[in-house]
């Protein structure tokens, strides 16, 4: 089953798990420094916080899929429909080994189809939490 994914900036990401734990009645799924994210089975999403400063904003929105198959199925209905697309790429980013494409809506949203295969260390390769504001990961 797929569900999709919000990704959040916060100026607090202490503050925000302890609100979005009693909003959706979860407990945190994994939590890092200036990161957390919950895995919320109702309604189905994943709901990703990043500490930043200017908070209050839109990081990213997705789609988490379980297989890796899945992504290249959308990579190619995606970019088969006229979109723009990353192509699929394997790499590291929030905390997270992954699978993924991404493409952005007319408004610059940008949407992450991706499949987690593994645990990662490190936000991404080479960046801090607080240096994740930009393209490098998650986009």
């Amino acid at each position: 089953m797929s569900r999709v994914q919000l990704a959040l900036n916060v100026t607090d990401v202490d503050a925000a798990v302890d609100f979005y734990s009693r909003l959706f009645a979860t407990p945190v799924a994994k939590r890092k420094p200036g990161y957390a994210n919950f895995e919320i089975a109702d309604p189905p999403l994943k709901l990703v916080l990043i500490e930043a400063p200017e908070g209050g904003t839109l990081n990213h929105l997705g789609v988490e899929t379980m297989a890796a198959a899945e992504v290249v199925a959308a990579e190619a209905r995606l970019s088969g429909s006229g979109l723009e697309t990353t192509g699929v790429d394997d790499t590291v980013c929030c905390y997270a080994e992954k699978v993924e494409t991404w493409v952005a809506d007319p408004d610059g949203a940008r949407w992450e189809w991706y499949v987690k295969t593994a645990d990662a260390e490190q936000f991404a390769p080479g960046l801090t939490v607080a240096a994740a504001d930009g393209p490098a990961c998650c986009g």
